[in-house]
């Protein structure tokens, strides 16, 4: 499994970093990125539950 940000649309809300920090950080642009690739299994769910939280909709998981 994939995780990607598209920094073009992100806001910068932070939640993606806080519902799975183990896949999702916020960069020295205050914009969210996925560091790990791929995702590691046991944090699948959690990489999943960002994407479907994401305000703004510009997080993929595949």
């Amino acid at each position: 499994m994939k995780a990607t940000v598209d920094q073009d649309g992100c806001i910068g809300c932070g939640l993606c970093a806080d519902i799975c920090p183990e896949v999702f950080l916020m960069n020295d642009d205050g914009l969210a990125e996925a560091y790990v690739d791929p995702v590691p299994e046991e944090f699948e769910a959690s990489a999943q539950e960002a994407a479907d939280g994401c305000p703004v909709s510009v997080i993929t998981v595949e």
